[in-house]
């Protein structure tokens, strides 16, 4: 079977020829139908810091992807072959401190799909019985290759009220679009975003924020008198989505007191200048994201999925065979697109 593999510890991706994956006992082999590029994927691709550190090719690549499971493994209960499945990228021990106390999302022997075992940008993959959640058979697998990082979004949504609450999203990548959809589907009261790409602009616009600014265009101080003239109170929340600086410091301005900032975009330095006094006397709460609640999140996202409100067409932008690859990552890198899809094996 053809494989999108990190083959040696340079730039580039490879489309190479690899042996089907051999079933296991508590695992199931999944018939891959769709896959989509993440972040991660691009860091591989071009090889940085992150990826030289932890990466160790061969590496078949692919954390989010949907398919059919073709076989099931000695052991595995839930599942049967036929189920359509969608990938949950964190293979968790379910023995440390963080699994035993329901932080699974944080379990500090956490092996990543794609990045320290072999990934499902092929026609087939073997992964872990709980790794595989099932799709409802109201969602397209198109739709469902995407949850991994839909779970991002929801996950950093529901850290406070949404409901009723005025909320100013940061950053407009896959994931702060995924968030808008998110926000709007659960009855927001009003959303406000900021993101640097016209491109990205133009989806949240289809996407009906209420409020849209590109800070390219304004300066810091502009952006920040442009959302006080529109909420001049402050908002009920922020969700930090760009991990730039200036993202951060607009949010400690418009917080309102007693408000709540969520933050999921990574910064490119560990160390990054933030007023503190403010948001200890605005008694403001900071909650910090990272990955899908396991399995809360999951669920969340079934409801909002099946509820039939949740509009995530706009944000995928294109497809492609997987064999495109080159083509889709340069766009995605390039900023020239919402999610991409690649379409990875016929019914």
């Amino acid at each position: 079977m053809k494989a999108i593999v990190k083959s040696k510890p340079a730039p580039g991706l490879d489309f190479l020829d690899v042996p089907e994956p051999t079933l296991r006992p508590g695992h199931v082999k999944v018939r891959v139908r769709y896959g989509s590029i993440c972040g991660t994927d691009a860091h591989i691709y071009r090889w940085d810091p992150f990826a030289a550190e932890r990466i160790k090719p061969p590496r078949i690549i692919g954390h989010e992807f949907s398919g059919i499971v073709e076989e099931v493994g000695e052991g595995v209960t839930n599942l049967k072959p036929g189920d359509p499945v969608a990938s949950e990228s964190h293979i968790v021990c379910g023995k440390c401190k963080q699994c035993l106390n329901g932080q699974a999302h944080v379990c500090v022997n956490t092996k990543i799909l794609g990045v320290d075992v072999d990934g499902g940008f092929a026609p087939y993959v073997v992964i872990p019985e709980a790794n595989a959640r099932k799709v409802p058979k109201s969602v397209p697998l198109e739709i469902a290759c995407v949850q991994d990082p839909l779970g991002n979004a929801v996950h950093t949504v529901f850290a406070g009220p949404v409901e009723g609450q005025d909320i100013l999203i940061t950053g407009m990548g896959p994931i702060g679009l995924f968030a808008l959809a998110v926000c709007k589907a659960s009855c927001a009261k009003s959303v406000a975003v900021t993101e640097v790409s016209e491109y990205r602009l133009n989806i949240a616009r289809k996407l009906g924020a209420d409020v849209i600014l590109n800070p390219s265009y304004l300066t810091s101080k502009g952006t920040l008198e442009a959302l006080q003239d529109a909420y001049p109170e402050g908002v009920d929340g922020v969700l930090e989505m760009s991990g730039h600086p200036d993202a951060l410091d607009l949010a400690v301005s418009m917080v309102r007191p007693g408000g709540r900032i969520s933050l999921l975009g990574l910064y490119s330095s560990d160390f990054v200048n933030f007023r503190a006094n403010d948001l200890i006397f605005k008694g403001v709460e900071i909650q910090c994201i990272i990955g899908r609640r396991l399995w809360d999140t999951w669920d969340r996202m079934t409801q909002l999925l099946e509820g039939g409100k949740l509009n995530l067409e706009p944000i995928i932008t294109h497809r492609f065979p997987y064999s495109n690859f080159i083509e889709a990552m340069e766009l995605m890198i390039g900023g020239k697109a919402g999610k991409i899809v690649f379409t990875i094996s016929e019914q």
